[in-house]
């Protein structure tokens, strides 16, 4: 972003001999040195709080950098000086949805897309959070308009990747092929367009197609285990065995716990007479279809200790109600709703510290959850001082 005001200052540092700090910021991130650019803006913005491109440069290096919460910081304070910036409000999207805050992050893209309709990437940003949300309908919307501005650039590859999983999913698989076919020509890189591709192709009966789109999507992206189970799974499909093999055991390498890929791996092995191989692996897909039975299992207890907990609770017995929602918890960390409990039961019974702490966990599990939120600014704004 380049602002009349920042012009003119530019011309001023210009003719001083000096250039503007964010210009020198610029250069290092360039040079590679995004450590000194950091340095760099954060001197700029203490002497200059008011500097909206080096708060929006600072904060944008920040969530790259692994810092969300304080690119956060700086970007809300980016788009309070320059209200009007749609890339302002589309980099404190990005900061938000690190932070994991894909409520604030999705409001944010939209405003972005309002104040500039002609702003690329905010629509595909809020494309894939409308996408992932379970909204193919809106994000197809934003997906359209996106292509419509970049044309056959690079910048397009993408959002044709994800316009053809919305394709694939309505089951239009000629309109998927497509729209990855086109990908890939902009971006003969895009390891998991080929992927995707080669599962078009495959479905439409293309199986040298298909096998030759997965092949070259793990050239592409070797360290992908999707990739490297689909290409497997297809050579073991094609009879091409110790093909398969050699990608199946990557795949599983990359991620040893899916079902699919140890199945398809014992069933290679046992084809390729490496019978001793098939046991092992046989034995290993066992005991985690165990483990993943017991996890659910402890999932069905929890709810049911959850439910008695609400009963207790229900009943006036408070302090009961707190050692089942926590017994519940226990059995079931990752449920937002347990562990919500669980936080209110402790505010109820005047432990504050505990029970915002379970708040916070809970909010974490479920970053959308507006209601979970809403409870947390209440228990910190209501909670006696430390």
């Amino acid at each position: 972003m380049r602002t009349r005001a920042c012009i003119l200052v530019a011309g001023v540092s210009l003719l001083l001999g000096q250039r503007p700090p964010v210009e020198e910021a610029w250069d290092l991130v360039a040079a590679g040195r995004r450590r000194e650019a950091i340095a760099l803006l954060g001197k700029t913005v203490r002497a200059d709080p008011r500097n909206p491109e080096a708060r929006l440069l600072l904060g944008s290096l920040l969530t790259e950098e692994g810092q969300p919460a304080e690119a956060v910081a700086h970007l809300k304070e980016a788009v309070r000086l320059a209200p009007r910036s749609a890339e302002a409000h589309n980099a404190l999207a990005e900061a938000y949805s690190a932070a994991g805050d894909r409520g604030a992050a999705r409001t944010a893209w939209e405003t972005a897309v309002k104040l500039d309709p002609k702003f690329a990437p905010a629509h595909v940003s809020l494309g894939l959070m409308l996408l992932e949300a379970g909204q193919p309908e809106a994000a197809a919307v934003h997906l359209d308009r996106a292509l419509q501005l970049l044309g056959s650039s690079a910048e397009a590859a993408f959002p044709l990747y994800l316009r053809a999983k919305i394709y694939a999913d309505r089951n239009e698989v000629e309109k998927a092929l497509a729209a990855l076919e086109k990908a890939v020509a902009l971006r003969p890189d895009f390891g998991e367009a080929w992927s995707d591709l080669g599962v078009a192709r495959k479905s439409l009966g293309d199986d040298a197609g298909a096998l030759a789109a997965f092949r070259r999507s793990v050239q592409a992206d070797p360290d992908n285990a999707v990739s490297q189970y689909r290409l497997g799974a297809e050579c073991l499909r094609q009879g091409r065995l110790s093909e398969a093999i050699v990608h199946l055991e990557a795949a599983s390498r990359l991620n040893p716990e899916d079902q699919s890929t140890l199945y398809s791996l014992q069933l290679a092995l046992r084809q390729d007479g490496q019978i001793e191989r098939a046991r092992q692996i046989r034995e290993r897909l066992a005991e985690l279809i165990r483990q993943r039975d017991k996890i659910s299992q402890d999932a069905m207890a929890a709810l049911r200790l959850n439910n008695e907990g609400a009963a207790l609770e229900k009943a006036g017995n408070l302090p009961a109600a707190l050692e089942k929602y926590r017994a519940a918890a226990a059995l079931d960390p990752e449920h937002a709703g347990i562990r919500s409990n669980l936080a209110a039961a402790l505010l109820r019974l005047g432990r504050w510290e505990e029970g915002v702490a379970e708040l916070r966990q809970a909010l974490r599990r479920e970053p959308d959850n507006a209601a979970l939120r809403q409870a947390l600014e209440e228990a910190l704004k209501h909670a006696p001082p430390r």
